[in-house]
């Protein structure tokens, strides 16, 4: 092979058509590793799928598991659910639910898929899971069935034996992600709550373990295949350096934007450069003055550390995408891809965050308001990457909260994301920080209403001029989502919400938006919120 391999390359001089394909190629041949990964109990070696190639694709083209359905194709309908067990920093067993579709195969690299075919006994019984979508009629046309029934495996093995059954709240994030147009969630929640009442299913956590230290890699993989390259460094000095020699790969964390990139638009991401195996990025620190989270840290325990700081954060997190996304997606990425709609921004904002950002061996620190320059344009330099995202810890004289409003409760892109943070010194305006997602071209503090309310005390006069003064700082735009007026109204009126909730005189009581959904839901009667 090398000597071949050395021949072709003398004719791949600089200027010949295809060359650098060519080349890519053969360095590829000559460098790739296969992609291992544990499924059905045996682990599975895959050395010929594109880079880009998804494990929806892998699992219906290749292996032929239908049970594993395709509706979307962008992560929202959870007909494609699976289940992927890893090995956390702590050395142990974490499962979460993901989205098939739009996970690319390299990243299961080391890891464990778990299908809806993984639920069958040995004497070909149904699991206590699907059991109880059967007893409770939770399926119709059974096409999102098996999305759904991985979802409440994932919640099932992931209950404590000492924790008693999960809540009704639970139950609604870990379903969150999955869509049913037939018999509706009723029947679906009595089966997860079900679930638990059969003949506990046994699951061997740690023969599991034991096979995920067997392929797991101490050092960096590498898979090439048709011209891309697939990095995924272990260290960060690794990952620093690569970022620095490739400054042109895409990073890749969770594949919640460039999967559909890949799905949806048919794009060619050339190499990748996978951060998902950096384990000193996925760290999260606080000491007396801030919370550091690591770029890796999955949404999911990005938004625990930030409302353990900050329970007004609470719906938002329970609102951004759904659990399988926030498995899947990093805080670091929804930063650095600096959508006008990416709902972490106006909160991470108002709250003066900072994001570190790393070339080679040097970092920099911006505000994170600095750090987005005009639509998906942001301050990161060649070779540059988002290292950590840094919070400011709490105050007394801080009034914070945030406001998501959209078309549907669960799982929506916003019209408009709102996040308020005022300190007071008594009635006295001494700091403000409004932001907003969905108004501008990026997500944007608000100047002109802040000015109208610093130095002034915080009382109805001044909330209505900063009101008024919303419509210097944002003239939005009309799409699908809303029409500019609507906005521009909207953004008025949760500031006026903000205020009648932290005002020092009989106060507005928070309204438990997740309560009046989760109640609505299950009488049939929900059609808006309030």
């Amino acid at each position: 092979m090398a000597i071949y391999v050395r021949s072709v390359r003398l004719m791949c001089e600089p200027g010949t058509r295809n060359a650098r394909l060519i080349r890519n190629v053969l360095d590829s041949l000559m460098t790739t590793q296969t992609i291992r990964f544990l499924q059905h109990g045996v682990v599975r070696e895959v050395g010929d799928a594109p880079v880009t190639r998804t494990v929806l694709q892998h699992l219906r083209e290749t292996q032929q598991c239908t049970g594993t359905k395709e509706g979307c194709a962008e992560g929202d309908c959870g007909a494609c659910t699976v289940v992927v067990g890893e090995l956390d920093a702590r050395g142990q067993v974490a499962l979460k639910a993901v989205n098939a579709c739009i996970q690319f195969l390299p990243t299961l690299d080391g890891r464990a898929l778990f299908t809806v075919e993984d639920l069958r006994a040995a004497d070909g019984g149904l699991h206590p899971v699907q059991q109880a979508m059967v007893d409770c009629h939770g399926s119709q046309c059974g096409f999102c069935t098996p999305g759904f029934v991985m979802s409440m495996w994932a919640l099932y093995e992931n209950q404590p034996a000492d924790a008693g059954l999960p809540t009704r709240d639970e139950i609604n994030t870990a379903l969150s992600g999955n869509l049913c147009r037939c018999t509706g969630y009723r029947p679906i929640v009595d089966a997860a709550q079900k679930m638990f009442d059969y003949p506990r299913a046994a699951f061997d956590r740690e023969a599991l373990k034991a096979s995920l230290q067997g392929i797991r890699r101490t050092e960096g993989f590498k898979y090439g295949a048709l011209g891309a390259t697939f990095h995924a460094p272990a260290t960060l000095a690794e990952f620093a350096r690569l970022r620095a020699a490739h400054p042109n790969a895409r990073i890749l964390a969770g594949s919640t934007d460039l999967g559909l990139w890949v799905t949806k638009q048919f794009r060619d991401l050339g190499d990748v450069l996978f951060i998902g195996n950096v384990d000193e990025l996925k760290t999260i620190a606080h000491d007396a003055q801030s919370l550091t989270i690591g770029a890796a840290a999955s949404l999911e325990d990005a938004y625990a550390a930030l409302a353990a700081d900050y329970p007004e954060l609470a719906e938002l997190w329970t609102r951004f995408a759904s659990l399988p996304i926030r498995n899947a997606g990093t805080l670091g990425g929804n930063v650095a891809n600096g959508s006008p709609i990416g709902d972490s921004m106006p909160a991470l904002i108002a709250l003066d965050a900072q994001v570190v950002l790393q070339h080679a061996d040097k970092t920099r620190t911006l505000p994170l308001d600095a750090f987005y320059l005009g639509y998906q344009k942001t301050a990161l330099a060649a070779g540059e990457f988002v290292a950590a995202i840094r919070v400011p810890r709490p105050s007394a004289d801080l009034r914070f909260r945030t406001y998501k409003v959209s078309k549907r409760y669960d799982q929506d892109i916003s019209a408009v994301c709102a996040a308020f943070a005022v300190r007071l010194s008594g009635s006295r305006v001494t700091g403000a920080r409004i932001a907003f997602g969905g108004m501008a071209a990026t997500p944007k503090r608000a100047p002109a209403a802040e000015a109208a309310l610093i130095d002034r005390e915080w009382g109805e006069a001044s909330v209505r001029e900063a009101m008024a003064a919303l419509d210097a700082d944002f003239q939005p735009l009309t799409d699908m989502r809303a029409s500019s007026a609507y906005r521009s109204k909207v953004a008025r009126n949760v500031l006026w919400r903000f205020y009648l909730e932290t005002r020092g005189d009989a106060p507005l009581a928070l309204f438990d938006v997740n309560a009046f959904a989760f109640e609505a839901r299950e009488n049939g009667s929900l059609t808006e919120l309030p």
